[in-house]
């Protein structure tokens, strides 16, 4: 039993399910913004093009309702509904992923600068140059 509580440490504890617990925790709230996005502010303009209709309320009735018994409907509103979030959360994901590969790629053309040399580099270059001229120079006997 020990034994198989070490293994489950070590897989919870690992990065990658670390990583995959924040992304759903930020998932979550992703998709209540775009939630909102669609409903309040996507939706109300798509119904006024469309003469006014509230994409929720679009639904066909199959049965109607007889006194305790619900009606029976097909909510292709609601559905509707879902296809533009999910569009809509498609087409946020794609752009994110395309700017953070243009951004990767201008890191990657970039070049690399050498760092500036220290005040000793420089002073030993200097002394370096020094020399070779001494030794250069003809000698006066």
């Amino acid at each position: 039993m020990s034994r198989f509580i070490d293994e489950f440490k070590a897989f919870a504890v690992r990065g990658n399910v670390i990583d995959l617990a924040v992304g759903v925790v930020v998932g979550g709230a992703f998709g209540k913004i775009v939630t909102s996005l669609v409903n309040d502010l996507i939706t109300p303009p798509l119904g006024l093009l469309i003469g006014g209709v509230d994409f929720s309320a679009l639904k066909i009735t199959l049965r109607h309702a007889h006194g305790d018994v619900a009606a029976v409907t097909l909510n292709y509103g609601a559905f509707i509904q879902t296809v533009i979030n999910f569009l809509i959360v498609a087409f946020a994901i794609f752009v994110a992923v395309r700017l953070i590969n243009q951004l990767k790629r201008r890191e990657a053309v970039q070049p690399t600068v050498a760092p500036a040399p220290t005040r000793e580099e420089v002073l030993l270059t200097e002394i370096r140059d020094a020399l070779r001229d001494r030794a250069t120079q003809p000698k006066d006997d």
